[in-house]
């Protein structure tokens, strides 16, 4: 059925999951479940639940990110278009500190990410447009951009392997890079 998942942590970063939902496929095309909670809530601590939802609608050669908080978990995915998913240890008492990991997601893989808090989310869109769905979970009340932490994308200390030089960026990340 359509309801099940593959769900693996990640080997370079603690805490990082990738879910892969189980297609179902037939003459029609594909079904397939983004989130069930019985599936995914397990993954988060002290009972926390997925309470707010986003979409981003991006056009070809943004970035978007590095941004994260302490309190906030994202799961995350592309369902329009295809992205290249970024997620940066950003705990500095970590043994990870920094390190990054990429995935590609599309709608051929339909990969999903968890996004642990004290991490930073990122993604470039490498396709014409794409639309960029991720949930949140966090205690109290959501922690906005100005109480965020933000990493510029091409932070030396990183390293990230971008697969471009010129990206369209948010003034958020423009401030960033002059940090």
């Amino acid at each position: 059925m359509a309801i099940e998942f593959d769900i693996q942590e990640s080997k370079k970063l603690k805490g990082v999951y990738i879910i892969t939902p189980n297609k179902f496929r037939d003459l029609r095309g594909e079904i397939w479940s983004a989130f069930t909670s019985q599936a995914i809530d397990k993954l988060l601590p002290d009972n926390l639940k997925f309470i707010h939802d986003k979409f981003i609608h991006s056009k070809n050669n943004v970035i978007r990110g590095i941004h994260g908080d302490k309190n906030t978990y994202k799961f995350a995915t592309c369902v329009y278009g295809e992205i290249h998913q970024v997620v940066v240890d950003c705990n500095e008492d970590s043994p990870t500190y920094l390190q990054y990991e990429e995935f590609i997601i599309n709608a051929d893989n339909q990969k999903m990410i968890l996004v642990p808090a004290g991490f930073g989310n990122a993604h470039y869109v490498s396709s014409k447009s794409a639309v960029y769905y991720y949930k949140c979970a966090y205690k109290g009340e959501y922690t906005d951009a100005n109480e965020q932490f933000t990493y510029a994308w091409n932070d030396p200390r990183i390293g990230i392997k971008w697969p471009t030089t010129n990206p369209i960026l948010s003034e958020r990340d423009i401030m960033a890079m002059q940090k």
